[in-house]
């Protein structure tokens, strides 16, 4: 009988094929750079846990923030994300959860004044306009926190932004030292692609915050204290 026979009648024995050692070097290669660049990110979410809420279950609190975005093409009122922001915030004001807003964005921004559109729009949602401060400095995330609490003396707040930001906005907010609980955002309009895009995008732009923070980075423009937020409370 032939040896490649294990016994009368049967089948050819096959070789088992085995991955080529530099094969599994690369694989397990590759798998250690996932890891590291999904690191920030992996961070970001996980610090956030236990921070972050419905409207409906966000604790009461004196100060909400609003994370500016995009205004729409009139510049004049915001974009759909922008005020989805804002609608939530106006819902926890007119809940009592929170008294004074703080609008935060970029008031030279490509696509308008986000802060002064902001401000408007809430104004409009019965917002009394003396509970409203605005930021024209929060050029983006780690700025708006990081101002909220030297420029303005926010200690403690809740931050509103859409699902997809709001674990990173919470993470940054609180490693400055801002004691913050996030609420997330409506996001009207925003279809699976647009939702697909924007966390890929914020998977990407955890890197920048964990750089950010890691490197103590000041905002990039310094102000002097404003006591803005403590005056309208007392109004």
């Amino acid at each position: 009988m032939g040896t490649d026979m294990t016994e009368a009648g049967s089948s050819p024995v096959k070789p088992v094929r085995r991955w080529p050692r530099r094969l599994r070097w690369l694989a397990l290669a590759g798998l250690v750079v996932l890891v590291l660049a999904s690191s920030p990110w992996l961070w970001t979410t996980l610090a956030a846990r236990g921070h972050v809420y419905a409207a409906a279950d966000a604790p009461t609190v004196d100060v909400v923030i609003v994370l500016g975005t995009e205004v729409a093409a009139d510049r004049q009122r915001p974009g759909d994300r922008l005020a989805g922001r804002l609608d939530t915030a106006a819902e926890l004001v007119t809940s009592g959860r929170a008294t004074v807003v703080l609008v935060s964005g970029d008031g030279g921004g490509a696509s308008g004044d986000e802060p002064a559109v902001m401000t408007t729009y809430l104004s409009e949602r019965g917002v009394d306009r003396r509970r409203v401060v605005a930021d024209p400095f929060g050029l983006d995330t780690y700025d708006t926190c990081a101002r909220a609490r030297e420029v303005y003396g926010v200690e403690r707040a809740l931050i509103v932004t859409q699902s997809y930001h709001l674990s990173r906005a919470v993470t940054l907010c609180r490693h400055l030292g801002l004691d913050v609980d996030g609420v997330t955002a409506r996001c009207d309009g925003c279809g699976t692609a647009l939702l697909a895009e924007k966390s890929v995008r914020d998977y990407f732009a955890s890197g920048k915050a964990a750089w950010d923070a890691v490197r103590s980075r000041p905002p990039a423009v310094r102000s002097p204290a404003d006591p803005a937020v403590q005056n309208a409370l007392r109004n």
